[in-house]
């Protein structure tokens, strides 16, 4: 895999929170539309807020900006039809001109196929697809997601520097049918073999199953304190999903463990509910969060064993798209040239290292020419905090040979 490492230029950004959602747009203002369908602040919180970061700097389409906000059901498995529509819908305004899904649930491949369908003049971009790759580079235009073949192996990796003995990979079914992430299990098993650590696999209820969110939440509140007592305070957690990361973090800074990073790195993933912390007066400005969080897991005692990403991935991913999408139409950027792409999503990211290159299916060999895999250096916190180089080890290429299969749950 090539790599491609940049450095983000130092840009301020400001995040202006307001509401969104409604209808196809107006017939006045804007030359063109941007859409972009988000989860909701249950689901993914930072998608949503890129999003409404869009909206900040461009305008709702209702009101003569460019942008047009909707989001997918919170029970997406069991609503992909809903969620097909929805994004489809998109398209019935004369002036879109690129959607964004962020993340690509389950049925976004299909919506995308309906658009092209339709309206083949439309842009199509997905985050963090919950699809299998070839699916969803076979629809869209342009696919992104956080490196799940690279960080398979720097999260232990990670693990390691901070003196992990186990490491715990909290996940269900669902998830685990998917390429990406039941792929990067195989590699984060087959990395903490060579690593020298525990590897323990565990399930959890699925947040969008019957028990809901909240019967997700609970489930982890009650385990963590047995699975810490079970295999040790030297352990680091990893779950991959959302809902599950705060009643995680809750518990591990109450009665010990280490987590590195979440699946969908931030320092809004989990902390503040976690930390009861209030964030307001510190929205958009990502140093100044991290500063505040940083700060209260030390006072917990959590100084060298909890990490994250200094920025957020899920708002980096629904912000840099957008933007992305913009400077494509006005003739700024380019579709298929990389260094524009970053240039993007550099926008929400000041001074923040990357690494990251075209994703190569194991199974044929085949570099993908629109799907992006991408990472950050993981920060962790403590006195002072510090980034461990993570964008720049080598990842032994055994890993990239590895094939998904299905595993038996």
């Amino acid at each position: 895999m090539r790599k491609l490492t940049f450095l983000a230029p130092v840009l301020a950004a400001a995040l202006l929170f307001v509401s969104c959602g409604g209808s196809s747009g107006d017939s006045s203002g804007a030359a063109y539309h941007i859409g972009i369908c988000t989860g909701t602040v249950s689901q993914s919180e930072d998608d949503l807020r890129g999003a409404e970061e869009l909206i900040a700097r461009y305008g709702k389409a209702t009101e003569g900006g460019i942008i047009q906000h909707i989001t997918y059901p919170d029970n997406f498995m069991d609503q992909q039809e809903v969620t097909i529509s929805q994004i489809v819908s998109l398209a019935d305004d004369p002036k879109m001109k690129a959607i964004i899904v962020n993340q690509g649930v389950p049925g976004t491949a299909e919506a995308f196929k309906r658009v092209r369908e339709r309206r083949p003049d439309i842009l199509l971009f997905a985050g963090e697809s919950h699809e299998d790759p070839l699916v969803i580079q076979g629809a869209a235009d342009l696919a992104i997601a956080a490196d799940f073949i690279s960080r398979g192996y720097t999260i232990p990796w990670a693990a390691k520097q901070l003196g992990a003995k186990t490491f715990v990979h909290i996940s269900f079914p669902r998830h685990m049918s998917y390429e990406t992430l039941g792929l990067r299990r195989q590699i984060m098993e087959a990395a903490c073999k060579d690593l020298g650590i525990e590897f323990v696999y565990v399930s959890a209820p699925d947040p969008t199953s019957d028990v809901g969110i909240a019967g997700a939440q609970q489930t982890i509140l009650e385990q963590t304190p047995q699975w810490i007592e079970r295999y040790g305070p030297e352990t680091v957690f990893f779950c991959t999903n959302d809902a599950h990361t705060e009643p995680l973090l809750k518990q591990l800074l109450a009665r010990g463990g280490m987590f590195v990073e979440a699946d969908l790195p931030s320092p809004l993933m989990g902390y503040p509910g976690a930390l009861g912390i209030d964030l307001s007066a510190e929205a958009g400005d990502f140093p100044a969060i991290l500063k505040k969080v940083e700060a209260a897991v030390n006072e917990q005692g959590g100084a060298g064993r909890f990490g994250t990403w200094a920025f957020s991935y899920g708002f980096t991913a629904s912000a840099g798209l957008g933007e992305f999408a913009r400077r494509i139409i006005d003739g700024t950027a380019s579709k298929d040239n990389l260094d524009d792409l970053y240039a993007a999503l550099a926008e929400f990211t000041p001074r923040a290292k990357w690494n990251g290159g075209y994703y190569i299916d194991a199974n044929t060999g085949i570099r993908a020419k629109n799907q992006v895999l991408i990472y950050m250096d993981t920060y962790i916190m403590g006195s002072p905090g510090s980034f461990l180089p993570t964008t720049e080890q080598t990842v032994p290429e055994k890993y990239y040979q590895i094939k998904f299969q299905q595993q038996p749950e």
